[in-house]
């Protein structure tokens, strides 16, 4: 493909660094978001580099709409426009829904719903002709997981703006669409699970295993360049957990 820009949130780590380097090596330069840790990103925008691709990193609260303004803004003067915008940012915070501290649903809400949406809004407004928007969702949605509600509520919420905005963007030949990865090998993930949870998580699969970064990246890939008829849809990114 021709150079196209893709901003990443979240790309400092897990499966947001390995969208952003996957996408480096095709071509693109990649704008990547970090909200806590410059030196992740720095080390991300590297591997960008490194793969073949331009990089620039940029920080932003993605539930602040001026700050995400900026942060396009921004992208647009270094790199001369947005073709691609993948929100991959999230948090996961698990309890069985009787237990749930209403911080951290809150919490949840404001990154997972409102940041995807105070995005995806911007990238609305400016992707150009024959751009993506990619947003992140989750396998648990339809996998129904104890102690996934208040996590899935908000990723359902993903959904339903996805189908929505791609509904929405009629005519402007752009795309819309959420991946929906299950178990993915990242920090988030095995952050406060027992062994015995991600050992039974990784017999799920027909394929016997958790998946990685690279994984979901290569979906994500495929949506942000040659799938221009897949629009308006969730990808479940699960190696096959029925």
């Amino acid at each position: 493909m021709t150079e196209r820009v893709a901003i990443v949130t979240g790309a400092s780590g897990g499966i947001g660094q390995g969208v952003a380097v996957l996408l480096g090596e095709a071509g693109m330069a990649v704008a990547v978001h970090y909200a806590g840790n410059r030196d992740r990103a720095e080390e991300a925008a590297g591997e960008v580099k490194n793969a073949g691709g331009r990089a620039m990193v940029v920080s932003a609260d993605i539930a602040d709409e001026a700050q995400v303004a900026a942060l396009f803004d921004e992208v647009e003067a270094e790199f001369g426009g947005v073709d691609v915008v993948v929100n991959t940012a999230g948090i996961m915070l698990l309890s069985p829904l009787t237990e749930l501290d209403f911080d951290d649903f809150d919490r949840m809400h404001r990154t997972n719903v409102r940041g995807t949406f105070v995005v995806s809004q911007q990238a609305a407004r400016r992707v150009r002709k024959g751009g993506a928007i990619i947003n992140f969702s989750t396998s648990v949605t339809k996998l129904a997981v104890p102690s996934y509600t208040a996590y899935a509520a908000t990723k359902g919420a993903v959904d339903a703006m996805t189908m929505i905005l791609a509904k929405e963007m009629r005519g402007r030949d752009i795309t819309v669409n959420a991946v929906a990865p299950g178990p993915t090998a990242t920090p988030l993930y095995f952050n406060g699970k027992p062994q015995e949870v991600i050992d039974a998580a990784k017999k799920a699969p027909p394929l016997e295993r958790l998946g990685e970064p690279a994984d979901i990246a290569e979906v994500v890939a495929f949506l942000a360049g040659p799938a221009r008829w897949v629009n308006g849809q969730v990808i479940y990114t699960n190696g096959g957990v029925a």
